[in-house]
Order: C-alpha cells, then structure tokens, then sequence
C-alpha cells in the first residue's frame, strides 16, 4: 500500500484550504449537524468511485455517524478532511475516534492526521482496519511542535473496497480537549491581521520609474528581512509593512521623494547597536553577500547610510523569518505564510510572491553564483509580468517561469500546483530522451499501449500537429532544472499528457512515418507502475559478479549480502533511481578499508546573510581489512540525483571504484522548502555539496568516469548498455 500512502500525502498537499478562521469554535467531530448527506465542515477528496455520506441507523453516540462507501471501478481511495487553526500551545496531538467497518479488501479503513506544514503525519499505513469489524476506538498521536504547525487536518479514509463508518472523534493536546488547551502566544507578527484577506492595492500603473521604484523597493525589503535586528525579533510582520510603504512608494513623484520615504521607513524601525568593529571576512568563503547594490544605485546619500547602518548593525543568530537547521545546516523558512484561502492572489500579494523568492534566493540560496545571469536585471523583469498576469493558471506559471531561473532541479512545485494545465490524462506509453529524439522507452500498461501500435524504439516527432522540437522549446522556460538533459528528462513526462481523451502522434518506427490517434487515461491509473518496475534490490548476475539496485535497498540486508559476495569479482552499484534508505555510510563501510573524504559543504549565516562558507570534509568508511576487493562500477544517468548523486560521490572514492554513465541531475544538498502567496509550494537545494577539493556539483553534476548513453537501437533490443558495459569492465582483467 505504499503507492496509496504517498498519493495520499500528494493529496493532502495540493487539495485548497478550507481552513476555518481562528475565532470560529472547533464542532461536528461527531458528524452531528448535517445538510442532507453532507456533514457541515467536513470535505471530501480522493480519487475512485466512493459514495461519501451520513448515517443514522449506525453510531457510536448521538444519533448518525459519516460512511465511505466503495461503489465500482479501479481501486483508490476516499477520505474526509476537517481543518483546524493550528493556534494551540503543547508538544503532543491525539486524535481519537470509533470506526466499524465491512468487507474491507485490498486496501484499509483508518483515521489519518496532519500537521501542515509537512511538520507530522500518521494515516495507519501501517495498521489499518481489514474485513468486517464493529465499532472499535482507535488514536493516532503526532508530535505538534506548536511553534511550527499552522494547520492541523484530521478525518478518516478508506483505501480499496468495503465500507466503513466513523463517528465521535476527539482532539486533544496534552491529554487536554482542545477548549481547555492553552493558546500558543502570539508575536507582533502573529497579532498583526490588517492584510488577511488582502494587501488593499488594486493596480499598478507600468512605468520605466515605478518599475524602478518597485526594483528598489524588493531589494531594501528584503534585505531589511534579513539584515535588521528588530525585523528579526518579530516586531513586524514584515509581509504587511510591505503594503504599507508600497503605495507611497508606487505614488512617488520622484526619486528625490521616494527615497525620503524609504529611509523615514528605516528609522521607524527603531534603534539597534551597531558593531564597533567591522566584520572580518572568513578565509573559508566561498560566496560573498551580494550588498554591491546599496552603494551603485543611485540612492540618495540619507538612505544609503540608514541602509549601511543595517547592514553594520549587531546581529544574533535568531531571526523569526528564518531558521538554519541545526545538524544539515540548512535553512528553514518555516514562518512563511501561504496565503492558502488566495487562489489568485492580488497585485500586492503578487508582488510579495515575487519579493519573498527573490530574496530568499539572493540570501539563502548556496548556489546564487551558478545563476549566470544578474539576479537584479531578472527582478525588474519580472515584476511587470507578476503585475499584468490576469488568473490563477497566469500566475501560477509565472511563478514556475521565475524559478526556473535559477536552474535548480530540486525547485519547481511540490504541491501539484498546474496539474491540470498540463493534463489530468496520460497516454500509456513511456517516453525517454535518447539521442535527443523523443523515444519510447517504455510502457505503463503493456496491453493499454500495444493497441497505440507504436513500438519499444519508436521515436515521436509530432504531437497533436506541433512539432516535439518546438514544444520542448516552449516548455523549457516552465522546467526548473540545473542542466537541460534534466529538463529533458522532466519534459518527457508531460509530453504525452493532455485533458483531453485522445492523442495525435506522428512518429517513426522503422524508417518510416506514421501518424496514429491513440487514447488516453487517468494519470493516476498509472502510480501503480512507478513502485513496480524492479523487482530485486540485490542478485547474481553470475558466480563473479554481483548487483545491487539502490531504489528498493535496505541497510539492513548488507550483512547477508557481503557475505554472499565476498569473494565476487566486481559489484554493479545501480543508481538510476532515488536510493530508498540513506546507505552512504553503512554501504561505505563494506567498500573502504579506512575513511576517507568524500565531499565537503557549504553554510549560510543568520548574522551574515548571503555568505557561504565551507565547512570540514566529511569521511566515509572506517577501518576495515575485511573490506570488498572486488571492482566496484556505479552506474548513473539523469534519474541519478540528490541523494543518489550523493551516494554516488561516497561510493566512487572505493579503490577500485568505476563510474559509467551519464550526466547526472546537477542538483545535490538538503532540500529546504516555503511557501509563496496562493499556496504555492516550492524548495531549493538549501546546501551546497562539493568534492573535498572545492570542485562543485550543481548543474555539473556527477561526471562519469566513463561516458556512456543509451542508444536507440539498444532499446529497441532491450538491452541495458549501461549494465552490458560494467559486467564487460569486470571481466575484463
């Protein structure tokens, strides 16, 4: 039920906020108050034919209890929402409730629970209910940690077929019901509701001058954010001052006024200390703050002191706006609103959107230097295109246009944002990029796809009439990646996806060209596949040679494993997938006969935001005469990426360590995640990762020892030239 559990979590994500305002009374656990067959503050979501409803012959207390019901079809699930403000103080949340249920097959009944954002989860995974039960009570307990929940959501679900029914379910914080919980202490930035439900700015007139003022505006913003002492005690909500200076500097009738304005601004701040000495820069840095500007853009002499005093100013290691994480040491933006109830966010809010990214790239992003382009020319590109976007879809995808900017595969939306724009329906068939053709690859359902008539090797020139050259062209402006094999990879699985049933395909299969209409089904129908494809972590392709696959791999079966191949001649370490369990170390132990440094990282700082410095190499292995002898070769491709490219960069400092492969997704270091106006999520690699000589990885990614890509013809004989190329490389003496 694996693929259940994660599809559950995607749900969860990407469903809109129903969240009930802060002052409204927590009611109808029990499913008492209902409107017909709908119980009132309850939603519903899942995918699959469920009947969702209310019933009065059947309850634990009161008079009715709520039901899901699995009527026909393909197997999901269906699941009920309640949301509740997270405004509660405490360390531990209980939810309890009675369940009963009925022919349960193929799947489970349960309660689930979550705190948002991504904080904690539970939804009995692990220990659903199964077959024909009576009522029985059942809890599920997560860790609140209060200071970072926002929004608590707990109900029932059932996955699979049968029916189940709930009913009297309880909350409770401590072994307190939540009436009797105390509330969390709000700060000033808590406190502060003006601009809740809007930033009260209507329109923007687009000239050359307020574009220049907005420019100027987003910079000291942010820089204030992050620089300023009083801003980082949580005297502010600093998303609602944004609105509060914005009109007058929009209303400016000159620079002369605007800066005036600007540095008025600065000293209602309040007073701070300011260092006596200056900061002595560390011989250990690798990216300098990018301040340049407060003295290059022509700012008036008042404003550009109140800005240095800033930036001199005696700074702590906390800042309520940001975090750094105690052992990544990446950094955490956890105070980020989401603004979840804007669908479409107004002009302001737009402008925060675009203000919040932009600056926690320009301070917190450790690869900022790799952008290759001024960081400050793109924000005054963009701020016109956040004004004029006129819908959701506009804005969503102008969002996802700036992200991809900075050309970080670990960035993108992480919340199914735009999947409808891109298509709710998929063909069946698999697509790859080899050599720079669109081939099929694969197929999600053999039967489905062999009715298309296209065969493994085939290659897809045109679709629905526009050309794959051209629609990639488009594409690439909405695909954040940190090189274009990787872009390539990620665009391939949107090409054969659409909202409508059908798909028209030109392709080439044997020289020769064919146009087909072929159908498409519910993308979901398709999850099963991706948990599916390989079938063993570990075997013996022959008495010399072993293969482990790293996407379905346990550190736990090392112990058997080493003692079965101690005396093989060379082990095939497949990465072409995201390692299932962090093996760096307990791998690394078997293939090093002592430690050995493998990579180095990079930090940020609360009180120099925007430097990054390095920190000592890390080692892998330990001491070990016992330790594999065989070759080892490693076999990468653009799937390899993050912890995969990670555990790449452990495993190849072994001995007698072979890479073979090619270029690998370019986007390594702890993913750190927030939150931009209409709930939008999205991430960026939060450290930088290095060889121990200062050679980076993002966007270069892991170069291959060996430089070998698949070839059509390989594919279309079902062969794995990667996997041939390394049993050749062992046998070879």
């Amino acid at each position: 039920m694996k693929n259940i559990y994660l599809l559950v979590i995607l749900c969860f994500v990407a469903i809109t906020s129903f969240g009930q305002k802060e002052n409204n009374p927590i009611e109808n656990l029990d499913f008492e108050i209902s409107n017909g067959s709908k119980a009132k503050d309850w939603q519903v979501f899942g995918k699959g034919e469920y009947s969702v409803g209310i019933d009065s012959s059947a309850f634990i207390s009161g008079k009715q209890s709520a039901t899901i019901v699995y009527v026909n079809g393909s197997n999901g699930f269906k699941a009920l929402a309640y949301y509740i403000p997270a405004i509660y103080a405490g360390k531990k949340i209980k939810l309890t409730g009675y369940i009963k249920t009925e022919n349960v097959t193929n799947g489970y009944a349960g309660l689930w629970m979550r705190i948002d954002p991504s904080v904690s989860f539970d939804n009995m995974n692990t220990r659903g209910i199964k077959g024909t039960t009576d009522w029985e009570k059942y809890e599920i307990e997560l860790n609140l940690k209060s200071s970072k929940a926002k929004r608590i959501v707990v109900g029932g679900l059932l996955t699979g077929e049968g029916k189940m029914w709930i009913d009297n379910l309880e909350v409770t914080i401590d072994g307190k019901p939540l009436a009797k919980t105390t509330l969390k202490e709000l700060t000033a930035v808590e406190k502060d509701k003006e601009f809740v439900d809007a930033s009260k700015i209507d329109s923007i007139e687009l000239t050359d001058q307020n574009i220049e003022n907005l420019t100027i505006l987003a910079q000291i913003w942010g820089f204030l954010k992050y620089y300023h002492p009083n801003i980082a005690k949580a005297e502010y909500n600093w998303d609602f001052e944004l609105f509060r200076i914005m009109p007058k500097i929009i209303d400016a009738k000159n620079t002369i006024e605007r800066d005036k304005y600007l540095t008025n601004w600065i000293a209602q701040l309040g007073e701070f200390k300011i260092e006596e000495q200056p900061k002595k820069e560390k011989a250990d840095v690798i990216i300098k703050a990018d301040l340049e500007w407060i003295n290059n853009s022509n700012l008036s002499s008042e404003l550009v002191t109140a800005l240095s005093n800033v930036k001199n100013a005696n700074r702590t290691d906390e800042n309520y706006y940001i975090k750094i994480n105690k052992d990544i040491k990446n950094p955490d933006f956890n105070k980020e609103a989401s603004y979840s109830e804007m669908k479409y966010p107004d002009v302001g809010f737009r402008l925060l959107s675009l203000y919040r990214y932009w600056n926690i790239i320009q301070y917190y992003f450790p690869y900022k230097n790799l952008i290759e382009e001024d960081w400050k020319v793109v924000l005054s590109e963009f701020i016109p295109k956040f004004i004029n976007v006129e819908n959701e879809t506009e804005y969503q995808l102008v969002v996802l246009k700036l992200i991809a900017r900075v050309h970080d595969t670990h960035a993108g939306f992480w919340d199914g944002k735009l999947f409808k724009y891109w298509g709710v329906n998929k063909s069946a068939i698999s697509l790859t990029f080899i050599e720079n053709k669109a081939i099929v690859s694969d197929y999600f359902d053999t039967g489905l796809a062999k009715e298309t008539g296209l065969e493994i090797g085939d290659e897809i020139t045109k679709i629905n009439g526009k050309l794959v050259s051209e629609i990639i062209k488009d594409q690439l402006k909405y695909t954040p990646a940190s090189n274009y094999p990787t872009q390539l990879r990620n665009i391939s699985g949107k090409l054969l996806r659409t909202n409508d049933s059908i798909l028209i395909i030109e392709y080439i299969s044997d020289d020769k060209l064919y146009t087909e209409t072929i159908k498409t089904y519910i993308y979901s129908e398709f999850y099963d596949y991706y948990n599916s494809k390989k079938d063993t972590c570990f075997k013996l392709i022959n008495e010399e040679i072993a293969y482990l696959y790293l996407g379905s791999i346990k550190s736990s079966y090392f112990p058997d494993i080493f003692d079965r191949i101690e005396n093989t001649k060379g082990l095939i370490i497949d990465l072409r997938c995201y390692p299932s369990d962090f093996v760096v170390f307990s791998l690394g132990k078997y293939l090093m006969p002592k430690k050995t440094a493998f990579v180095k990282f990079t930090k940020t700082s609360i009180k120099n935001p925007g430097q990054f410095t390095f920190t000592e190499n890390v080692e892998v292995g330990s001491k070990n005469k016992k330790y594999y002898k065989g070759k080892v070769v490693i076999l990468v491709n653009e799937t390899t990426q993050s912890q995969a490219e990670y555990t790449t960069m452990a495993m190849r400092v072994a001995p007698k360590a072979t890479v073979i492969g090619s270029t690998t997704a370019g986007a390594d270091g702890n993913v750190s995640f927030f939150y931009l106006p209409g709930d939008i999520k999205t991430a960026i690699s939060g450290i930088g990762v290095y060889y121990p000589d200062g050679t980076g990885t993002q966007r270069v990614g892991i170069i291959p020892d060996i430089e070998l890509k698949p070839t059509v013809e390989g594919i279309k004989s079902n062969r794995d030239e990667l996997l041939e190329r390394a049993i050749e490389l062992i046998e070879k003496e």
